[in-house]
Formats: C-alpha cells, sequence, structure tokens
C-alpha cells in the first residue's frame, strides 16, 4: 500500500464491486515495505503469497485479485486454483489467470507523437532500469513513434537511467552535449533532476530544452513549468480487473493458448514544458 501506484488500482476495484454489490477483503503482503524490490527474487515469494490464499480461501471468499507493485511476470497464482483469480499490473504468463497491464507502447508512444508534431526530432531520452518491463515497453513506444513520423532511431540518444532524480541530473550534460532540442524521460521523477540541472546552467524548461515525463505523480503539476506527462490508468486497471473478475464469476472464460493479457490505454497531460517548434 505505500507505492504510489497501488491506492488507485484499488480504488478502481472498490469501485466497480460497489456497483455490483461485492464485498472486498483486502489483505496488505506490506512486501515492498520489508524487502524493497529484493522480494521479487525471494526462493520464499510465492509461498508467501499462496499463503495468504490459502488464508482467503477459508474464508470462503469467491475470486483473488493480487494488485503487483510494478509490472513483472509474477507466477505466484498457481494454475490449479478452484477459483477465479486476476492479477492486476503484473503478467502471470497463464492462460487461466488473465494480466490486466499498462498499454505502455501506446503511453509512450503518445508523447513522442505530441513532441515531433510540436516540430522536435531530436529527442533524448532517459530510460529506466533494464530489467524493467515498464521501460522495456516504453522504449519501443519510443522507437515506434520515430518509425512511423520516418526520423532515425539514434541509440546515442538513449541514456540509461534508475528512476532516480539523480540519474535524470547525471544524463543531463551528455545529452545536452548531442544537441537535443527534447528530453523524454521514462518517470517524472527523473524528469524533476534534468530540471534541477538545467535550472543551474541557467536554462530555461519550455524554452531553451522540452522535457516530457511519464506516470503523472503529483509532484510532476508542481514542477516550474507544469511537467507535460503520461498518465497512468491505474484506477482504470484497477476497475478492468474487478470486471474481469465478475466475468469470470459468471461462467465466461477467456480462452488463451499462453497467456490472458487486457492492455488499458494512457492517456497524456498536456502542460506548459514543452517548446512548439515548426509543425512537423
Amino acid at each position: 500500500m505505500t507505492i504510489f501506484s497501488i491506492p488507485d488500482i484499488i480504488d478502481g476495484i472498490t469501485k466497480h464491486c460497489e456497483e455490483e454489490d461485492y464485498q472486498i477483503l483486502l489483505t496488505n503482503l506490506r512486501l515492498y515495505k520489508k524487502y524493497e524490490d529484493r522480494y521479487y527474487n525471494r526462493d520464499d515469494y510465492f509461498e508467501l503469497v499462496q499463503k495468504e490464499i490459502r488464508k482467503l480461501m477459508a474464508k470462503q471468499v469467491e475470486g483473488i485479485i493480487y494488485v503487483s507493485a510494478h509490472e513483472r511476470v509474477i507466477q505466484c497464482i498457481p494454475d490449479n486454483l478452484t477459483i477465479p483469480a486476476v492479477m492486476a499490473y503484473g503478467y502471470t504468463k497463464s492462460a487461466k489467470v488473465p494480466s490486466i497491464v499498462v498499454d505502455e507502447i501506446h503511453g509512450s508512444y503518445q508523447m513522442i507523437q505530441y513532441l515531433i508534431e510540436n516540430g522536435h526530432k531530436k529527442i533524448g531520452l532517459i530510460t529506466g532500469k533494464p530489467d524493467s518491463i515498464h521501460a522495456q515497453e516504453r522504449l519501443k513506444g519510443y522507437q515506434k513513434a520515430l518509425f512511423d513520423y520516418q526520423i532515425l532511431f539514434d541509440p546515442e540518444l538513449v541514456y540509461e537511467g534508475d528512476w532516480t532524480r539523480k540519474s535524470g541530473y547525471q544524463k543531463t550534460d551528455e545529452l545536452l552535449q548531442k544537441k537535443v532540442t527534447a528530453i523524454f524521460c521514462m518517470n517524472d521523477i527523473m524528469a524533476g533532476g534534468v530540471y534541477d540541472r538545467l535550472g543551474e546552467l541557467g536554462l530555461e524548461v519550455g524554452k531553451d530544452v522540452s522535457i516530457v515525463g511519464y506516470d503523472n505523480r503529483e509532484v510532476s503539476s508542481y514542477y516550474q513549468p507544469p511537467l507535460t506527462t503520461i498518465n497512468l490508468p491505474l484506477h482504470d486497471i484497477g476497475y478492468r480487473a474487478s470486471e474481469l473478475m465478475i466475468q469470470m464469476l459468471e461462467g465466461k472464460e477467456f480462452l488463451s493458448e499462453r497467456e490472458s493479457i487486457f492492455l488499458v490505454e494512457c492517456q497524456r497531460q498536456i502542460r506548459k514544458s514543452v517548446r512548439r517548434l515548426n509543425s512537423y
């Protein structure tokens, strides 16, 4: 519950369950609080989850929605579970347990499309951690938008960050040396680091260099100028997870050979951090 993405997802689940007159039993495993992201690789992690599943089944719940802290492959829900299960914000790699995730390619594509339509062709990129599905999918969206608008992908404009403000700060000088007119940060926190460094250099965001982010964290609206970013559909992911769960309880099956994945699209949040150059 301490991860920024979780409350909105749970609110979406709650809203739909209220509409359908279903009651929720909420269990907080506190895995991130206890182990940070190291818990993904713990040998006993799946057993911790399955222990909680057994407790819930003893209370005669009709179905289980697992809400992940970040989008990763998490095969913690057994395929032989006797009640329906859904994964929100994570991948199960299962045909029996649907996964509801962000359409990250679409979200990233929208942001690069917006920059291109505002005349930017040399767009720098600060990524997240390379093992992150979020980062991998957002890179695909970046590349696809460039391809569709016939702009050559330049790997020298791509710099690896780690989601922290510090990494955004550290990569700014290198991108400026490449003469980029815009920088796409894969999250709003790294964008804050870019703001910090540009301020030290006497450069203005939205005038000298355009900056865009991703996630629409609350802090992004307080940057000066406010940051153009991508709004994650977290509430919609929760709502959709509840919809699928109730459909499964009513007997509907989602047939797939390998895994059932449902993508939820993002929306752009246009603010004041992008300068319009010539129309594309």
